[in-house]
């Protein structure tokens, strides 16, 4: 979006544009990314997980908004086109941007950072003098209209997102140490050094000053990978440091410069990097307040529209599940579990702390490339615990997906145990009575 001297900047927000990076291989959450990049990954039933930074940014009244993808981009653009219609006569805008083939062959993304800078001639284009930066894998209902408030009012060069975290979570994101007025002191990215750690932790006066209630156990505070740059510092930190990595180089050495602040967030916030953080965070869904809020009328997250009947449920005991639209439920027991789109379940099965993705059509289409089983069902007497079932699946009768050896990792034919827990890759098929 151009600026004319006679139109009113209506908002901040206007004066912003959107980043997200989706470029992620997403090798830990295999097998799920086997024939996706990460932030297409399906999750709660009937979203993409890039719809919730999309989501997040136009709640937030930031419309002019960049994609960059790098793996298996078609299918993540395609979503993105079908889902969200932006007007540009309101100022609204996607843009997608992916590697591109040079006379020296394809200009591949080395990181976060190198993905901005082989783009910067488009970014340089874009008049916003402030820009968001997001992940295309995390999980949050967060304002961030009052992030970029924040980063005016304190007239920082870089602001980040960071939250209070355990010990755990505390040693694979980067830590920052602030002042009372917010000013980050010192920054360390994944430190596992104890005195490192220790220098680390939040202090009483941390909680106090934020009139919140102190925690019980240790907190650090984290850095969420959510940026707000001023335009010209952002270009200028990505043309005179030429490294890959926001978080492990560049984040520092903007830090090292100084006028850079902490913009506090104390909600629900996850980043999903691992088969054992998406399935915890589906499950979340399950139980009420524990995971991301999809109730919130006035931060809603949105996805693409389908035209499917309620979930017909037949002499089914169910306790704490969700049932997406046009599923079919003849089972015997469903509980602790997400069921994605036109999930099929035959008489007599019993499915316990489980996600089945879902599937794009009740059966595949005419010469559909590769072969897909004849149908997407859950046959009868079937005994499933503890797994993810991607799209497109067939299972016979008398399946047990139960990890009877409590097996932490293992790799089959379109079977796989991540985390100890199972895996069904898109388009497999289990034949009756098969047992893992």
């Amino acid at each position: 979006m151009r600026k004319f001297p006679h139109k009113q900047q209506i908002s901040l927000a206007d004066d912003v544009a959107t980043i997200i990076l989706a470029g992620g291989e997403g090798t830990r959450l295999f097998p799920l990314t086997a024939k996706r990049c990460k932030p297409a990954v399906s999750f709660g039933g009937r979203y993409r997980l890039i719809d919730i930074p999309i989501s997040n940014s136009l709640n937030s009244g930031i419309k002019q908004i960049y994609v960059i993808s790098q793996f298996f981009s078609s299918s993540l653009n395609h979503h993105i086109k079908e889902t969200f219609s932006l007007d540009p006569i309101q100022g609204g805008s996607m843009t997608f941007l992916y590697p591109e083939e040079t006379s020296s062959g394809l200009r591949v993304y080395e990181g976060t950072a190198d993905a901005i800078r082989k783009n910067l001639t488009t970014f340089k284009q874009c008049s916003s003098e402030y820009f968001l930066i997001l992940a295309g894998d995390q999980l949050y209902n967060m304002d961030l209209f009052a992030m970029i408030r924040f980063a005016k009012e304190k007239n920082a060069d870089l602001t980040i997102a960071a939250l209070p975290v355990q010990e755990k979570e505390a040693k694979r994101m980067g830590l920052l140490k602030i002042d009372e007025q917010d000013n980050i002191q010192d920054f360390f990215e994944k430190p596992t050094d104890p005195n490192v750690l220790n220098s680390f932790k939040l202090d009483g006066k941390f909680f106090e000053h934020r009139k919140i209630q102190q925690k019980k156990e240790d907190h650090y505070l984290g850095s969420m990978g959510i940026y707000v740059f001023k335009r010209d510092v952002l270009f200028n930190l990505l043309e005179t440091d030429p490294r890959a990595d926001f978080g492990k180089y560049l984040i520092p050495t903007q830090i090292k410069k100084g006028k850079t602040a902490a913009f506090y967030y104390n909600g629900y916030w996850e980043d999903i990097g691992t088969i054992s953080s998406y399935y915890e965070a589906t499950l979340a869904l399950t139980k009420n307040h524990l995971g991301l809020d999809l109730y919130n009328e006035a931060l809603p997250i949105f996805s693409s529209a389908v035209h499917l009947p309620c979930a017909r449920v037949t002499n089914t005991k169910i306790d704490h599940a969700i049932l997406s639209q046009g599923s079919m439920i003849d089972a015997k027991e469903i509980s602790y579990s997400l069921l994605g789109l036109r999930c099929i379940i035959k008489e007599g099965t019993v499915i316990k702390n489980s996600i089945l993705v879902g599937n794009q059509f009740y059966a595949p289409p005419t010469n559909w490339t590769p072969q897909l089983p004849a149908d997407f069902t859950i046959g009868r007497n079937c005994y499933i615990n503890k797994s993810i079932i991607d799209e497109h699946v067939q299972i016979g009768d008398n399946v047990q997906l139960i990890n009877k050896n409590n097996l932490q990792t293992y790799d089959g034919d379109g079977i796989f145990i991540r985390d100890g827990i199972i895996v069904v890759s898109a388009g497999t098929t289990i034949p009756d009575g098969f047992v893992l």
